[in-house]
């Protein structure tokens, strides 16, 4: 199965192939300040199996080791990717052409949850990271 994306202006978009390899929430204070979101949600794609399809994104080097991807023109957050994840890449769930199609599998920095965010799902809540497959 081959799922697609893009950003707000249609500008970057990308693909993938096969199954991701997790899916989760993430409440860290980084990701949150990247979206202005109180929480965002990633897909993990080996890179074996993904493309850029569009224009190729912008990066910012948000910390040592750490890329994430945008769009140039209208500055939608696509895609974050670390050296300590070395072979794929962590797509935002909201940039697919179908988000409803997103099945989260657990929340990670769960301890870095903002206060005024009420969570009522069963999903395994880590405090920091789960694994080194399973997190932003």
């Amino acid at each position: 199965m081959t799922k697609t994306g893009h950003c707000l202006c249609g500008a970057v978009t990308w693909r993938y192939s096969g199954a991701e390899t997790w899916a989760c929430y993430c409440h860290c204070d980084d990701c949150r300040r990247n979206c202005a979101a109180p929480v965002t949600a990633y897909i993990g794609v080996p890179l074996e199996n993904f493309a850029w399809t569009g224009a190729v994104p912008q990066t910012f080097h948000s910390s040592p080791g750490v890329s994430r991807r945008f769009c140039g023109t209208c500055g939608s957050p696509m895609a974050f990717q670390a050296e300590r994840y070395a072979g794929e890449i962590h797509l935002y769930a909201a940039s697919l052409d179908d988000p409803s199609a997103f099945v989260p599998e657990f929340h990670v920095h769960y301890a870095e949850k903002l206060p005024w965010l009420h969570i009522a799902d069963d999903l395994p809540k880590y405090p920091h990271s789960a694994t080194k497959d399973a997190s932003p």
